[in-house]
């Protein structure tokens, strides 16, 4: 009998029916093993920084099971994923279940395919212990600096926070941004169009110079309704828009953020089971080569969908100066399937993909692009002149225009087609037409400073500036989220209070530890490692002697933050009347009374005053075991989303529930249509705010938006609240009633 391990429970059926023979498939479930939770023990700094692992909570029967199974195998074969972390994986099964070396060979498919696992098997080899050093390499020094620097925040700025070596530089990009748009002073400006027509048909032209001023766009508005129009200028270029390589890990989850709203560490989750169902080939890559085996496959079925004339074999490099290269592109591994996947997110992410690659080997597209340009001309004796811009003729005013586009071949648009855009075509005018105005009309705005990052902006600047890995920028988005530095408001990433403070005090005292240039040379370094060109114990020497070094000095001389200035002056304390400071609580700024803690007078930032914690009068029925005396009381209190019930002796009873305020504003009043003995109530949960059954997890029937008490007229299904122009619509996904541009009047 001869053992394959892989990492995923969802491989096992795919890999096995591969296999022929005596074959048994079993999965690790991820890492078995990790570092403990209690730094002093997880890694002996003076003995060269060795790390001291133990099995992951609820994977000692996995262990088990594997030893038991490794002891009766002639041959144990480990196919973990094939990266770094894949690789490390495979060395923890090795360590963990003391297996015999001479027996274990390790394995490495870039897709879950029957060819590409058989050829596999044909080439073992031993496992790349120069990756393993690479990756463990990473785990340590990120312990090392998320430990020492989370204790320092704990002591300067409020218990509980955390600091982490690359998550850290992702927020104080995210802040550099926020500062620039606090800073921002926006200028007022008017955009003027005209609404014109010539020869029975209507054209708007935009005026090109935005005025600054509304006395300047009345200026040109009047001069523009007494005056003949006149073409000036009629000009076409035909232009080229090439496809875009293949997907690599960046770009898979930016497209997926920007066309779907998914965050990337959704898209990580939906590939990984496409990747598992044998669908596409690794998701985790920076390169954008396609192997020459899949390449004849792509080309016959652009041939076969769209013509010879549609296909334009090309090649593609990596921008990225640190791209590992390590596999190809993501790519479907079979081309044939347009469509593939269990459930519909699979289905849009398989198809995205799809896309992606079959145009990447597609033909340019052409687009004929047009510039219409027009101004008023003036009549001097019986000869027509257009007036010439000239700051010294009051009765200049700047040109008007348009732009528009034909696509005259589509090329690889024709496989993406939402990457067209809207042609604008415009009506077929010649230069020194007389054009007559019908309208013409201004609008004010003002500049606006560059937006808030989204996911996908993120993962895109930190991919420009070199921080992090393919394999990573889920991760850090995540864990920036999750900490409660950062929170999504639409979907833009908006700096919370907390992560405003953690941002500032870790710029301040360790600048030069989450720089840029700091962080992408310390990931080139673990890349020298995984090369064989860097030691492992010499890397983390020569980093932790000196921010260690940093660290101890910082906690003698870096000031503690209580106070995060004064508050305004017209807030008074509204217990005593006096000054108030601005504080940081675990829902963010406050306004504390300046004698705290003699006086506890405090507001919300808004200047309502923030109501203290109140006796429910109940006992807590968690810790009422605890001898007489050490009960713990009930307490009514405020957090970030509302008002809730817990313990007095928190935290070392962390009974929670919900306030009977809050619970009285969840309900909607609509009885739950699977189980009919449940509330629909509102919920919030990782994704934001959903609705469900009161009798969960009885009855698991939810809704993403709440109901409004109707009844679908084709369905039979609970109607929910819609959009600005459509009040409501269905909640059953599959009904044409939940598409907004498809209701059934």
């Amino acid at each position: 009998m001869n053992l394959v391990i892989v990492e995923s429970p969802t491989k096992i059926k795919t890999v096995s029916k591969y296999l022929k023979g005596d074959y048994v498939v079993r999965a690790s479930v991820g890492h078995i093993r990790d570092l403990p939770k209690n730094n002093k023990k997880a890694i002996d700094i003076p003995g060269g920084f060795i790390p001291y692992y133990e099995i992951s909570k609820g994977k000692e029967k996995i262990v088990a099971e594997i030893k038991n199974f490794s002891e009766k195998a002639d041959e144990i074969i480990l196919a973990t994923d094939p990266d770094r972390e894949g690789e490390a994986i495979a060395w923890h099964i090795v360590e963990a279940c003391n297996l015999d070396a001479k027996n274990v060979k390790r394995i490495v498919f870039n897709e879950i395919t029957e060819s590409a696992v058989k050829e596999a098997m044909k080439h073992p080899r031993d496992i790349d212990a120069k990756l393993v050093k690479a990756q463990e390499a990473r785990r340590v020094l990120d312990r090392l600096v998320g430990y020492d620097l989370s204790g320092l925040i704990w002591k300067k700025v409020r218990y509980g926070l955390s600091a982490g070596r690359v998550q850290s530089p992702a927020l104080r990009i995210i802040m550099e941004r926020e500062r620039e748009i606090r800073a921002f002073i926006p200028e007022n400006y008017w955009i003027i169009s005209g609404e014109f027509s010539v020869e029975n048909e209507k054209i708007i032209l935009t005026c090109e110079e935005n005025p600054k001023t509304e006395k300047e766009t009345n200026r040109i508005i009047e001069i523009a309704r007494k005056n003949q129009w006149q073409i000036i200028n009629v000009s076409q270029t035909e232009t080229k828009r090439s496809p875009r390589p293949p997907f690599i890990t960046s770009t898979l989850q930016q497209t997926a953020s920007s066309r779907f709203g998914f965050a990337p560490s959704r898209t990580m989750g939906i590939a990984q089971k496409l990747y598992e169902q044998g669908l596409i080939t690794y998701m985790r890559t920076d390169s954008a080569n396609i192997s020459k085996e899949a390449l004849p496959q792509i080309y016959g079925e652009i041939e076969k969908l769209y013509g010879k004339e549609y296909l334009a074999p090309k090649t593609y490099a990596s921008k990225s100066k640190t791209a590992q290269e390590a596999h190809e592109a993501i790519r479907p591994t079979n081309a044939t399937l347009k469509t593939a996947g269990h459930t519909d997110e699979q289905k849009k992410l398989y198809r995205l993909i799809w896309q992606r690659v079959i145009a990447s080997q597609m033909a340019d597209a052409k687009i004929l692009r047009t510039k219409i340009s027009a101004n008023i001309k003036e009549v001097i004796a019986n000869n027509a002149n257009l007036i010439q811009n000239n700051a010294n003729n009051k009765e200049t005013i700047p040109n008007f225009s348009t732009t528009g586009g034909i696509t005259i071949f589509d090329g690889w648009l024709a496989a993406d087609p939402t990457a067209r855009g809207e042609d604008i075509e415009l009506p077929k005018i010649k230069q020194n037409e007389l054009l007559k105005l019908l309208d013409i009309k201004s609008e004010a705005k003002q500049t606006e400073p560059l937006p808030r990052y989204t996911e996908a902006g993120l993962i895109k600047e930190l991919e420009k500036r070199e921080i992090g890995r393919p394999s990573t920028y889920a991760a850090i988005i995540k864990t920036i989220q999750d900490r409660g530095y950062v929170e999504k408001e639409g979907r833009t990433l908006k700096p919370t209070d907390t992560g405003d403070v953690v941002s500032s005090f870790l710029e301040k005292n360790f600048s030069s530890y989450i720089s840029d240039s700091f962080t992408a040379e310390m990931e080139n370094e673990l890349d020298e490692i995984a090369e064989g060109k860097r030691k492992y114990e010499t890397m983390l020497n020569d980093f932790y002697k000196p921010f260690s070094k940093e660290v101890k000095a910082k906690e003698k001389t870096a000031e503690k933050i209580t106070n995060l200035g004064e508050a305004d002056k017209k807030h008074k304390c509204p217990v005593c009347g006096g000054s108030m400071v601005i504080k940081l609580s675990r829902n963010g700024k406050f306004l504390s009374c300046k004698k705290f803690p003699e006086c506890s007078g405090a507001k919300k930032m808004d200047g309502s005053i923030m109501e203290g914690p109140k006796e429910t009068g109940e006992l807590c029925p968690k810790c009422g075991g605890l001898p007489a005396g050490r009960q713990g009381k009930l307490m009514e209190r405020e957090g970030k989303f509302g008002k809730f019930v817990a313990c007095s002796n928190y935290p070392k009873c962390k009974f929670i529930k919900k306030s009977a305020e809050q619970e009285a504003k969840e309900k909607t009043g609509v009885k739950c249509p699977e189980c009919k003995e449940g509330e629909i109530v509102e919920r919030r949960g990782r994704f934001g705010l959903f609705y469900s059954c009161s009798n969960y997890p009885k009855c698991k029937f939810a809704m993403k938006a709440k109901p409004t008490g109707n009844i679908c007229n084709l369905c039979g299904s609970l109607m929910m609240e819609g959009t600005k122009t459509i009040p409501e619509r269905c909640s059953n996904n599959k009904c044409p009633n939940n598409r907004p541009d498809k209701m059934k009047k």
